[in-house]
């Protein structure tokens, strides 16, 4: 199937390495040219020459530099037709012992930031009629893990966002998904699980598919949705999850 990303110009933050990565390589496998963000020069230097991408330093919790950020990318590949919005999590711990700062931090690194950089590049996607904006969230915005509690409060604002986008903005051509991964293997569930073989264990038993998902197993999702042939799916949160979650 051709998806209609030949020549198209992708922006994926958080993207040297993880979900972020395995997203920026599956658009670049389909002929997109692709533009690869993360706070760290050394890593994101790395991965875009990796899957031939073009590297750009930047932090999603500095607002102001979401608009230079889309300006430079247009600059040097053209206007961001595919915007992926890849952001890390917030720490874990009692849900009642986070800080006001916590708080403040965790908004403005799962919504602020997303939505500064969405404003940027919106305007034209909206003039040339076609843009897909992607957001990797968690299983837990349908779900709250009982640790995670800044993560599961705002993931779920940003689905409520996303709809809202999505009703205002369906008519211009842009479309505003999410995708939810459940317990995917990556060096973040390594963390969390302490190694990538006890998070396995665990999936073992309590996932209904019996394994962890894979990174490519999500990129193969976001790459569709942010297709040609996804111009009529919006506001829509797709769980990848292997059936982990129990209500939709």
């Amino acid at each position: 199937m051709d998806l209609g990303l030949d020549g198209r110009v992708a922006l994926v933050t958080g993207a040297s390495r993880g979900i972020g990565f395995g997203i920026a390589r599956a658009l670049a496998a389909e002929g997109a040219s692709v533009a690869v963000s993360s706070p760290t020069p050394e890593r994101i230097e790395a991965a875009a020459a990796e899957i031939g991408a073009r590297p750009y330093v930047h932090d999603t919790h500095d607002l102001d530099a979401a608009p230079r950020l889309v300006e430079s990318v247009a600059r040097d590949l053209g206007p961001v037709d595919v915007l992926v919005l890849n952001t890390g999590g917030p720490p874990g711990g009692d849900p009642l012992d986070f800080t006001r700062d916590q708080w403040r931090d965790a908004h403005r690194e799962l919504m602020l930031g997303p939505m500064a950089l969405i404003e940027a590049a919106l305007p034209g996607m909206r003039e040339r009629a076609f843009g897909r904006v992607l957001n990797i969230s968690s299983s837990a915005a349908r779900e709250p893990i009982p640790n995670l509690m800044l993560s599961s409060a705002h993931r779920s604002g940003m689905l409520a966002t996303f709809k809202t986008l999505s009703r205002a903005i369906a008519a211009d051509g842009v479309t505003f998904n999410t995708i939810l991964p459940g317990r995917i293997a990556t060096d973040r569930i390594s963390h969390l699980y302490g190694s990538i073989e006890e998070a396995e264990a665990v999936a073992k038993d309590e996932v209904p598919a019996g394994r962890l998902g894979t990174v490519e197993e999500i990129a193969a999702a976001a790459v569709f949705l942010c297709s040609e042939q996804a111009s009529y799916v919006t506001g829509v949160p797709l769980l990848v999850d292997g059936g982990l979650t129990r209500f939709t």
